[in-house]
């Protein structure tokens, strides 16, 4: 299968059951208390090199929509409120997932504006020259007040040495940054039980390989 932002993302039933913590779709969003369903953020320090946004969080419904999923928790660090199943349809999502970032864009720019969302591939043989990249878009788009949408597959451990796995493939929401954007906070719909984690942004390119990124 070709590894561009085309190649098909979608976090199937073996995906679902290699998730750090485990995911039991619809269920864990039915049983999100809350305080599990709200973000809390928190710093703007730009001094300091750190700002997180204000994420309304919410569990993704089904193991198919986590594109939709998280692209509405970030859109939401904007105010926006917008409906988890109208968006997997305009994305074109269906059991087998929401097929690449480019999906994702057009949508992130319907209730954001023509053009301000692009979208950027890291291929798989080029991650490490990409970091630098990645954590310039993580710190302008956060800046700006807007989420970083990305695509991810495989397994990637957080700053607290938590593995998270999604073999299937995954779409989460980069929602702040520390130490000048070498550390980033990602909001991820899977398990609202860890809603939010911290990564180094050279293990989050990692992760991205031969997928992509809109930011």
């Amino acid at each position: 299968m070709a590894t561009t932002l085309l190649r098909k993302t979608v976090l199937t039933a073996a995906g679902v059951v290699a998730t750090a913590g485990g995911i039991a779709g619809p269920a864990i969003a039915a049983q999100a208390t809350p305080a599990e369903r709200a973000a809390q953020v928190v710093t703007s320090d730009r001094k300091h090199g750190e700002r997180e946004l204000d994420v309304r969080y919410e569990a993704q419904p089904n193991f198919y929509f986590c594109g939709p999923a998280a692209a509405r928790n970030a859109l939401s660090v904007q105010g926006k409120n917008i409906d988890v199943h109208a968006m997997a349809e305009e994305m074109g999502t269906t059991e087998d997932g929401t097929d690449s970032i480019n999906d994702i864009t057009p949508v992130l720019n319907k209730e954001t504006g023509k053009d301000v969302y692009k979208s950027t591939e890291i291929p798989v043989d080029k991650a490490g020259d990409k970091v630098e990249k990645l954590r310039a878009d993580v710190v302008k788009t956060v800046d700006d007040g807007r989420a970083v949408v990305a695509n991810i597959a495989g397994t990637a451990t957080d700053t607290d040495g938590t593995a998270h796995s999604f073999e299937g493939g995954h779409y989460i929401s980069v929602v702040g940054y520390r130490d000048g954007g070498k550390v980033v906070t990602i909001a991820d719909s899977a398990n609202p039980n860890q809603a939010s984690y911290r990564m180094d942004v050279d293990e989050l390119a990692r992760w991205i390989a031969s997928r992509g990124y809109s930011s």
